[in-house]
């Protein structure tokens, strides 16, 4: 069997597993690209040839082309579970990677924005139009629930359980959580369900997904991310806004307000806590402006 059918079989397994088409496309990309490498620069053809010298040579590589200390963390890591994957079906005997240390990542805390903020973004929507009133339950629904771009764009009409104010997700993995909606977003939600969605179907199309482009199709990552962008662009604010910065926002607002971690964590869908505690840093931050800004003593 040669090295691409080995990948293959890789792949084949994440999928399995059950993660997101977005991290198996990743791996595939990491993978592939440190496999042409291996074997267009260090002529190595069998997996039992590769050392730590060839990974370290990749490693070189990649600094060199300007990656991010995270991007090239990340590469790193996908090379190690496929190699610890091998040695699992016996194909190597030992991890060519088990001695090269892992890269320190500096900690960046996410922008956040303040709650006026996230205001001015939806209050921007001109909800007397069908795409407007789409964009507005889209951003409503994000920030009521701190939906992942991804979680949104599979979110079916099926999900919307109106009856105990909670829609139904399902994040990474496809594992499945309930998360509350708050009234604005379940309004507006209501409003677009009724008004604008049956505009944006197109005939003989049975979609099943909430969120539609005006072609009738689920709304893509992309398309949500520029819907975003079209209403950030005209307010006054200068940080760097994305659907991910909703979904901080989300969590940072409800731990500033008083909500327990882990209540946070369970609607968030992180699988550990400590994903979540980055929160809490954001939380102290404020609370330090807090103090900066208003104490007497200052």
């Amino acid at each position: 069997m040669n090295v691409k059918n080995y990948l293959d079989n890789y792949i084949r397994l994440l999928r399995v597993r059950n993660l997101s088409k977005h991290t198996i496309d990743a791996y595939n990309r990491d993978l592939r690209n440190y496999i042409n490498f291996i074997k267009d620069m260090c002529k190595i053809n069998k997996l039992t040839e590769i050392r730590q010298e060839h990974i370290r040579s990749y490693i070189h590589f990649l600094n060199d082309k300007n990656l991010s200390s995270r991007s090239v963390a990340r590469v790193l890591s996908s090379i190690n579970r496929f190699h610890t994957y091998l040695c699992s079906e016996n194909i190597l005997s030992e991890n060519p990677n088990t001695n090269i240390k892992r890269m320190k990542i500096p900690q960046t805390l996410p922008n956040v924005l303040t709650v006026e903020e996230v205001e001015e973004i939806i209050d921007r929507i001109d909800t007397n139009s069908v795409l407007g009133l789409r964009d507005s339950a889209l951003l409503e629904l994000l920030y009521s629930c701190g939906l992942r771009v991804s979680e949104a764009c599979i979110l079916r009409g099926i999900d919307f359980l109106q009856d105990i104010e909670m829609i139904r997700v399902r994040g990474k993995g496809k594992k499945e959580r309930l998360v509350p909606i708050g009234p604005k977003a379940m309004k507006v939600l209501n409003q677009y369900i009724l008004h604008s969605r049956p505009s944006l179907l197109k005939r003989g199309l049975e979609v099943g997904e909430i969120f539609l482009s005006r072609n009738g199709k689920p709304l893509t990552r992309m398309t949500i991310f520029n819907i975003l962008t079209k209403y950030s662009a005209g307010t006054h604010i200068k940080k760097q806004i994305s659907p991910h910065t909703f979904r901080h926002s989300f969590a940072t607002h409800l731990l500033e307000g008083g909500a327990d971690l882990r209540a946070v964590q369970k609607m968030l869908g992180h699988s550990n806590i400590v994903t979540t505690q980055i929160y809490t840093h954001l939380d102290k931050q404020y609370l330090q402006e807090v103090h900066k800004t208003f104490h007497p003593r200052r």
